[in-house]
């Protein structure tokens, strides 16, 4: 078996580079307010964040592959390649909904990051499946090599980037995404030969070069302008304030009239709905907002962990941990463990809250413990 001599163009493995970059800038910032978001604009917002992420991991593979000198013609087949696309969006697509729609924690941020990587290394050998003329030869190694970089530098990516939700972790996170997607491009091409075939064995219609260049100016075209119109916000908006919640319009006096009930403005199905005090359970803190637990239900609320204490101090509900406040009225049982305690609830839907040792005496006192 003859291998042909590969070169590359240094200006397109740069543009390569530079596609991977702003589409990682463009999807990971679409995605930061997606809290402030009704549920219809998040599930928008989602899907806008995957063709971004998604398309960009398609379009560095093949400006990349543009960049691919041999000593022979050759082409790609538009079916297997639009398919190569669609892989990379559904899956990331898959991933951003596991964030943004889920429960967030260290395990679910390891989970999108991985199933992003292996969404990059996918796409790019079902890409490369669709040479014609010629045929890409793999190793073991190579491929082995090729998934370990994508899911290291992936789940690393996002680790960065929504560990807080930071123009500086975004900007990071962009780095990360960005050399992440080119490493694994290189390193798969890297451990990968190449022989001529006689004919073609075509799935869909055949595209040269030049007609693969146009798709690919097209996708990196769409990348681009997302770029400058989530740039524009990025930008104004300053760093320190750039995840605080926008003030709703007041609906009532900021001041309430006394003995007026403390109602808590919340989110259902992408309308605002107002919790009575004494129907809270609990309120655990969500970033720079809060989820807010009755007996049955959860719901995002726009208050900030010290925005709701200042509310709810006249209320009688105690600030048992920086993250949590409970209702002692709806406190079932309390239990120690040392110089920390727990709060359980009647309703086998709340969760258990932790109470730190600074306040362990207060909320003793305040249930009778």
């Amino acid at each position: 078996m003859e291998f042909l001599d590969t070169s590359h163009n240094a200006a397109l493995v740069f543009a390569s580079l530079a596609v991977a970059i702003v589409a990682g800038f463009t999807g990971l910032t679409l995605t930061k307010d997606l809290s402030q978001q009704t549920l219809a604009q998040k599930k928008l917002t989602v899907a806008m964040a995957a063709f971004a992420l998604g398309g960009g991991i398609w379009s560095m593979h093949f400006v990349a592959m543009l960049g691919l000198q041999m000593p022979i013609l050759f082409y790609y087949d538009a079916a297997v390649t639009l398919a190569s696309a669609l892989i990379a969006i559904l899956i990331v697509g898959v991933a951003l909904i596991l964030l943004h729609f889920t429960e967030r924690s260290p395990t679910i941020v390891v989970a999108a990051g991985a199933l992003v990587g292996i969404g990059i290394v996918a796409m790019h050998y079902i890409g490369m499946a669709g040479l014609e003329l010629c045929r890409a030869v793999y190793t073991p190694g190579g491929i082995a090599l090729a998934l370990v970089a994508a899911l290291g530098l992936s789940i690393a990516a996002f680790w960065v980037a929504y560990g807080t939700r930071t123009h500086r972790s975004i900007l990071l996170g962009t780095l990360c995404f960005g050399v992440s997607v080119f490493a694994v491009h290189f390193v798969a091409i890297a451990g990968t030969r190449f022989v001529a075939v006689p004919s073609f064995s075509e799935l869909g219609p055949i595209m040269s070069n030049e007609v693969l260049a146009i798709a690919v100016i097209l996708s990196s075209f769409m990348i681009f302008g997302a770029f400058l119109w989530v740039g524009v916000t990025f930008v104004t908006t300053p760093a320190s304030v750039a995840d605080e919640p926008v003030a709703p319009l007041p609906e009532a006096p900021p001041t309430p009239v006394p003995d007026a009930p403390v109602r808590i403005p919340c989110e259902r199905d992408g309308g605002k709905v107002f919790i009575a005090a004494g129907d809270v359970a609990l309120i655990r803190a969500d970033g720079h907002y809060t989820q807010v637990y009755t007996d049955e239900d959860r719901l995002f609320c726009v208050w900030s962990i010290t925005e709701a204490m200042k509310r709810l101090a006249s209320t009688g509900h105690l600030q048992v941990h920086r993250s949590y406040i409970v209702n002692p009225a709806k406190v079932a049982a309390f239990e120690r463990d040392k110089d920390k305690g727990r709060c359980t609830f009647a309703s086998a839907k709340l969760p258990k809250v932790p109470v730190s040792r600074s306040k362990l005496k207060a909320v003793q006192t305040a249930l009778g413990a």
